[in-house]
């Protein structure tokens, strides 16, 4: 029985790293995953999931108006799918985590999703908080604060490395732009 799986961290805890790596078993074993990621995120390559290691691979592009229900069933019409992984879950609408559900129950297709809990508030994104609600399991990936504490939050920097604390919630960025640390140091950041 398939299911689907929230794969979640703070950044910079390898996530695209672990997805790419899980794409690469199905493959070496004959299997066929289909990649996905949002269309958000072009910092890399478009229609590319990259890791900060130097890996990558080709994925299709999904916005918040993306049916991807509709996208696999199309898809199985030429070819067999034995496995969906998505980077940038977090990107996901309620909607899209819901016909995730429908590609595991009535499809019988594994889902894998990847992505970041919460933004530089502390706040839930809409994608992550719908896969924490819907999975059959969630697995928390592991980073660290500069500390040395598993690193829980991110914070949003401005260009001289401040912590910011106001903004929109969708700001594209890398380490750049932005920390993963703990909890306790998140609080002091916010407390400037």
């Amino acid at each position: 029985m398939a299911k689907l799986y929230f794969y979640f961290s703070a950044m910079n805890a390898g996530k695209s790293t672990v997805l790419l790596q899980s794409a690469h078993n199905y493959q070496e074993r004959g299997m066929k995953p289909l990649l996905l990621t949002a269309a958000l995120d072009n910092r890399y390559e478009v229609g590319q999931i990259s890791s900060r290691i130097g890996i990558s691979a080709e994925a299709r592009l999904f916005d918040k108006h993306t049916n991807l229900l509709q996208i696999v069933k199309d898809a199985l019409t030429t070819q067999n799918i034995d496995c969906i992984l998505i980077d940038e879950s977090q990107f996901l609408t309620k909607e899209q985590v819901y016909d995730l559900t429908d590609i595991v129950d009535d499809l019988n297709i594994p889902v894998l999703a990847f992505g970041i809990r919460t933004d530089f508030k502390a706040e839930l994104f809409e994608g992550s908080q719908a896969l924490l609600a819907w999975s059959d399991k969630l697995i928390e990936l592991k980073t660290v604060c500069h500390c040395g504490s598993k690193a829980t939050m991110v914070i949003r920097v401005d260009p001289e490395g401040n912590p910011v604390r106001e903004g929109a919630q969708v700001e594209i960025g890398g380490n750049d732009r932005y920390l993963s640390v703990c909890r306790k140091h998140f609080k002091e950041a916010l407390k400037g």
